[in-house]
C-alpha cells in the first residue's frame, strides 16, 4: 500500500472530499467513497498554480502533461488550516514537478482517473493550524549559457520553460517594447517596415530582455514588518481586521498564540470568540511592538484563557530563552561594544545594551524577528553560513555578491606579430640605458627644500591675490548657467511634425549605424551577441547598413528643404544633424577606404 505523504479536506468540483498526495500519486476520494475519483500519477504533473494571497477560498490547481487545464481543488478546512496544508502539497508538488523537468526523455504519462457522479456533502471537522510552516521557494533548474537573441529569454526564465521557446520571447520583447516608448517607435519603423529583420533589431539589445526575465523571475518577499495589528475605522467603527495572511503571521511570528488555539478553538471558543478575545488580552498586548505595551497590560482586564499563556517580561540581563546561534553583529540591536573592539576598550555602563531595563524584550524581540527574515531570505542560519575559514565574520558579511561584476569582458585581444621579439627588445633597452640619466644629491635636494621654505609665514601674510582673474571666472560660470537655463525655459519653435522627422531620421541613422559597426567589429564577448555569423553574412550585412546609410545625406537635405519651406532657419536643421551626419560619413570612409584595398 503506497503511503501518504500529505493529505487535506478538498472539495473537487464543488463536492466534498479528501485530497491525498502518496508516494506514487496524487488522489482525490469522494466523501463516503472508498476508491479514489482522481487519480495523477507523479509523472503526470507539470505545472501548478495557486489562488492569490487574501482570496476568500484557499484553491490549488494541478497541470497534467496531456491536459493543461488540470485539476482544481480547493482546501475546505479552515483557512489558517487551508494555507497551512496548501503550502505542504504546494512544497511537495514544486519538487515532483522539477523532477519530471529534469528527466529527459519525459516519462508516459500515468491515468487521469474523472470525477464520479455527485454525492450529499459530509461536513468537515476543523482540523488545528499547521503552524510555523515557511513557504519553500519554488527550486530553480539550471540555466543555459545566452545564446541567440531569439531565445535569450530562455536562460533567465523560471523552470519548465523550455528553451528556444518563441511564445516567451514574444513576450519578453513585447514587455520591453511597451515599456520604452521610443525603442517601440524604432521597432515599428525599421522591423515593420522591411529595413531590417527582428533579430537584427535584438541584435545587442539582450541585456534589456534579461533585465525583464530576471524581473519576472524575482519572488516577493516576505515583509520586514514586525507583526503588530492595528486598528482600523471601518463603516464607523473601529475594528482590527482579520485576514488569512494575518493568521498566518501571527502563528508563525508567536507560536503561543497558536498553541492557544489549537487548545481552545473550536472546543472551547469559537473562531471569532478567539481573536475578539485575544486582541483584547495581556497577551495580545505583551505581543505588541512597543513600551507601552507594557504598561497598557495593566489597564487590560484579566482573561481566564488567555492569561494562563503569558510569558514572564524577558527584562532580565541574560535573554530567557538562549539561542543556539547567536545574532549577526549587523542586525544585533544590542551589539554597542563592537565600536570599540580594536582600541581594547573594556565594557563599561555606557557600552551595555539596553540600559533601560524595558528596553531589552523590544531589543531581543527584535533581534530574533531580523534573523528570522534573514534565514527566510538567503536559506540557513547566517552564522553558519557566513562563517569563513579565517574566522573574520564581520568582514565576510561586508561582502555582497549582488556587488560583484559578473560579466567582466576581457576587452578585443590584439593580434601582434612577433610579439616575443617585441617585448624581448624592450626589455634589452632598458638594461642598456636604465643606470642612465642624472643623479639627484638627496641631501642637497632636502637643504634647497628647507631653505626655500624659511620665512613662509611672512610671505604668506604678504600674499595678494588678485580679485579680477577670480571675479572673471565666476562671471563667465554665472552667464553659462543662466544662458543654459534661458535655453531650457524657451521653447523652440520648429513645428512639431518638422521636429518628428528630425528624431526620426537620427534615431533611424543610428540603428543603421549600430548594426553596421555590428558586423564590421568583433564583439566583446561571444555570451553578449546572437549565434556566430559567418563572414559572409557580415560582409552581406554591413552593405545593407552602407546602402540606407548613403541615403541619409538626401534625408537631411529634405528635411533642411521642408524647415525653409515652414519658414525656419535651415541652418538650425543643419546644426542639429551635423553629428549624425560625421559619423554616417565617418562609416562611408571607413566602407570605401575598406573596399578599395583589394586582396594582397
Amino acid at each position: 500500500m503506497p503511503s501518504i505523504v500529505c493529505s487535506a479536506q478538498a472539495s473537487y468540483k464543488k463536492l466534498p472530499g479528501l485530497l491525498e498526495l502518496t508516494d506514487a500519486h496524487l488522489q482525490w476520494t469522494k466523501a463516503g467513497d472508498k476508491a479514489p475519483s482522481v487519480k495523477v500519477a507523479h509523472s503526470e504533473a507539470a505545472s501548478l498554480s495557486r489562488s492569490k494571497v487574501g482570496a476568500a477560498q484557499v484553491r490549488l490547481k494541478v497541470g497534467l502533461v496531456s491536459d493543461e487545464a488540470g485539476h482544481n481543488f480547493t482546501f475546505t478546512s479552515p483557512q489558517a488550516v487551508a494555507l497551512a496544508e496548501r503550502e505542504k502539497f504546494e512544497a511537495e508538488l514544486t519538487n515532483i514537478i522539477a523532477r519530471n523537468r529534469a528527466v529527459a526523455p519525459q516519462q508516459p504519462p500515468g491515468p487521469t482517473v474523472a470525477a464520479a457522479t455527485p454525492a450529499p456533502s459530509t461536513p468537515v471537522t476543523p482540523r488545528p493550524p499547521h503552524v510555523g510552516t515557511p513557504a519553500r521557494p519554488t527550486p530553480q533548474l539550471s540555466r543555459a549559457p545566452t545564446s541567440r537573441a531569439a531565445s535569450v529569454a530562455s536562460d533567465s526564465r523560471g523552470p519548465g520553460t523550455p528553451v528556444n521557446d518563441p511564445a516567451h520571447d514574444f513576450r519578453l520583447r513585447k514587455k520591453v517594447l511597451l515599456s520604452n516608448p521610443e525603442l517601440a517607435q524604432l521597432h515599428r519603423e525599421l522591423v515593420m517596415g522591411g529595413h531590417i529583420s527582428e533579430n537584427e533589431f535584438w541584435e545587442g539589445r539582450e541585456h534589456l530582455l534579461l533585465a525583464q526575465a530576471a524581473a519576472e523571475s524575482q519572488k516577493r518577499g516576505k515583509p520586514g514588518q514586525l507583526v503588530d495589528p492595528r486598528p482600523q475605522s471601518v463603516d464607523g467603527e473601529v475594528k482590527i481586521v482579520i485576514t488569512p495572511q494575518l493568521v498566518h503571521d501571527i502563528f508563525e511570528e508567536f507560536p503561543i498564540v497558536a498553541k492557544a488555539y489549537n487548545d481552545n478553538v473550536p472546543s472551547k471558543l469559537s473562531e471569532a470568540e478567539f481573536w475578539s478575545r485575544y486582541f483584547q488580552s495581556k497577551l495580545f498586548n505583551s505581543h505588541r511592538a512597543s513600551i507601552r505595551s507594557s504598561a497598557a497590560q495593566h489597564v487590560v482586564k484579566d482573561d481566564p484563557i488567555f492569561d494562563k499563556y503569558l510569558e514572564k517580561e524577558d527584562d532580565d540581563l541574560e535573554p530567557r530563552r538562549l539561542r543556539e546561534e547567536r545574532v549577526d553583529t549587523f542586525i544585533d540591536l544590542g551589539a554597542t561594544s563592537v565600536d570599540h573592539d580594536e582600541t581594547g576598550n573594556e565594557k563599561d555602563i555606557t557600552m551595555q545594551a539596553g540600559k533601560q531595563r524595558a528596553v531589552l524584550p523590544l531589543i531581543r524581540k527584535f533581534n530574533e524577528h531580523s534573523t528570522r527574515l534573514l534565514d527566510t531570505a538567503l536559506g540557513g542560519p547566517a552564522a553558519k553560513r557566513r562563517r569563513t575559514d579565517s574566522g573574520d565574520e564581520r568582514l565576510a558579511q561586508l561582502d555582497l555578491e549582488d556587488l560583484h561584476d559578473n560579466q567582466t569582458s576581457a576587452g578585443i585581444l590584439l593580434d601582434m606579430q612577433d610579439r616575443q621579439r617585441y617585448f624581448d627588445g624592450r626589455a634589452a633597452s632598458a638594461g642598456d640605458g636604465g643606470s642612465a640619466g642624472p643623479r639627484v644629491d638627496f641631501q642637497e635636494a632636502i637643504r634647497q627644500a628647507k631653505s626655500s621654505t624659511e620665512g613662509w609665514s611672512a610671505s604668506l601674510s604678504q600674499l595678494k591675490i588678485d580679485k579680477k582673474a577670480g571675479d572673471g571666472a565666476l562671471v563667465s560660470m554665472t552667464q553659462n548657467v543662466a544662458t543654459r537655463l534661458d535655453v531650457k525655459s524657451r521653447k523652440h519653435d520648429i513645428p512639431e511634425a518638422l521636429f518628428r522627422q528630425m528624431t526620426t531620421c537620427q534615431t533611424a541613422a543610428n540603428e543603421f549605424l549600430r548594426q553596421f559597426w555590428l558586423a564590421i567589429y568583433p564583439p566583446p564577448t561571444e555570451s553578449q551577441t546572437l549565434a556566430a555569423a559567418t563572414p559572409a553574412q557580415k560582409a552581406a550585412k554591413a552593405a545593407k547598413m552602407i546602402g540606407y546609410l548613403g541615403k541619409t545625406h538626401e534625408k537631411v537635405e529634405a528635411l533642411v528643404r521642408a524647415a525653409h519651406q515652414e519658414g525656419i532657419d535651415p541652418a538650425r536643421v543643419k546644426v542639429a544633424m551635423k553629428p549624425v551626419l560625421d559619423a554616417v560619413d565617418k562609416a562611408l570612409e571607413y566602407w570605401r577606404t575598406k573596399n578599395s584595398k583589394g586582396p594582397r
